[in-house]
């Protein structure tokens, strides 16, 4: 009987040292998770239970179990690289076949698709609509989306601006003060704000401020020098449309009063805190000619916000204007948030969601089956898994540029290298004694 103890004992110091050597070997591999070999002993037993003085017959191996504790995040610099800080596995697809990762060694193959290093498997993650939501609840491929960002028209301008109230009047009642952009002395202050039409093309609206009284200031737009509500070329020919501010003694905006441009019955002004172009179409003069470029304007108009304008003593001054208007874009490169959302970033200084990393979590971890290649696949034990976006719940984060290292220590490994080397030669000497024992035996018969 103590043979097969002995033989037990030494099976059992072979598969620690080679789970031992197994998590030495990858102490290098990124995403890989250390085992752990557990043992428990063995006893015999008949229908009516085991004895209270029965010698245990040896140990047997009970399970190989991983433990899917936190590895270090190192950066590489590589945009692809992921790691995943806390819980959760990356979710590859090999034509449906479904496995679970934590090596974010990710890289882009000829179609576009993020894949695993061998590009077989593809990263499931969410899509995105065509405004560039993001599409939660159906996994798909994650592909990187090369084309070029479509141009955008301008529809809002947003800027804060302050007109000097002590700035000096202006009498626009005299030829000598009749507004001329051409002329400093017509006018007090000018901002330019970059505009967009439909194909993105750039064009330059200048806004003239003229103080004409107490609390009152008047404002002309002119796009690329050029009167907006001009039908004609030249703008010389019409005048261009002045909206009137209208401030309360605290220099605080009360209204923005714009004439109305359409015919009777409509002649009452238009009374707003914004200012409104419906009427610019894109185009160029030259020569007193002017010729459109083939382009439009936004359907809905530009709306110039003027909610923010006061008049206060300090410097007439404007802050950086915005306007949600672009040209069209390249894309230069890749950037990824915490929450696994892939941003394209284009030459137009915009950026667009492509799509977002999906993670998977399982109720039991330690139920899935280790498949190789640093992956991991879904059984009765481990449960269905569960998918959401980084950062959702318990789900980690996601560290981009970076990779989850192995979370092997190597110094612990190295001395159950040296308990399991102990542990044989025990083992192999429990043999050797009771080969020893029956020789003895036999040479007193």
């Amino acid at each position: 009987m103590s043979f097969n103890i002995g033989l037990s004992g030494l099976y059992a110091a072979n598969k620690q040292l080679d789970v031992t050597g197994n998590n030495i070997a990858n102490v290098a591999t990124a995403g890989f998770k250390s085992s752990r070999a557990e043992f428990e002993d063995v006893y015999s037993a008949t229908r009516l239970g085991s004895g209270s003085k029965v010698i245990g017959n040896g140990v047997r191996l009970a399970n190989v179990s991983q433990q899917f504790t936190q590895g270090d995040i190192n950066n590489t610099g590589n945009v692809l690289d992921m790691g995943i800080n806390g819980s959760g596995f990356f979710t590859m697809s090999n034509n449906g076949s479904v496995s679970y990762t934590r090596a974010g060694t990710f890289k882009v193959d000829n179609a576009g698709y993020i894949t695993n290093t061998d590009y077989t498997s593809r990263l499931q993650g969410y899509g995105v609509d065509a405004n560039g939501k993001i599409i939660n609840g159906v996994l798909t491929d994650l592909k990187i989306d090369t084309s070029n960002l479509a141009p955008k028209s301008t529809s809002l301008v947003t800027s804060s601006i302050n007109l000097n109230s002590t700035a000096s009047k202006i009498d626009d009642t005299v030829p000598a003060g009749k507004f001329d952009p051409s002329k400093l002395e017509t006018y007090t202050k000018s901002f330019s704000t970059p505009i967009y039409d439909t194909q993105g093309n750039s064009h330059v609206m200048d806004q003239y401020v003229v103080k004409t009284g107490e609390n009152t200031w008047k404002v002309y737009t002119l796009v690329d020098g050029r009167n907006p509500d001009a039908a004609g070329s030249d703008p010389t020919k019409v005048d261009p449309v002045a909206s009137t501010l209208t401030f309360d003694s605290s220099g605080n905006l009360t209204q923005v009063s714009t004439p109305s441009t359409l015919p009777p019955p409509n002649p009452n002004p238009i009374i707003s805190s914004d200012l409104k172009l419906t009427g610019w179409k894109p185009g160029t003069v030259v020569n007193g000619t002017f010729t459109p470029n083939g382009a439009s304007a936004n359907p809905a108009g530009i709306t110039i916000s003027m909610a923010k304008t006061t008049q206060y003593n300090a410097d007439t001054a404007r802050s950086i204007p915005t306007q949600d208007g672009y040209a069209t874009g390249q894309i230069t490169n890749l950037t990824i948030d915490g929450t696994g959302t892939l941003f394209a970033n284009f030459s137009n200084n915009q950026s667009k969601a492509i799509g977002q990393v999906a993670l998977a979590s399982f109720t039991n971890e330690q139920g899935l089956q280790a498949i190789g290649g640093t992956s991991w696949k879904e059984t009765f034990a481990s449960g269905i898994p569960g998918y959401d976006a980084p950062e959702t719940g318990t789900l980690g984060s996601i560290a981009s540029n970076s990779l989850e290292e192995s979370n092997v220590n190597l110094t612990n490994e190295l001395v159950d290298l040296i308990k399991g080397q102990s542990n044989y030669q025990a083992n192999a000497k429990t043999i050797s004694t009771q080969s020893t024992i029956m020789q003895t035996i036999i040479q007193m018969t």
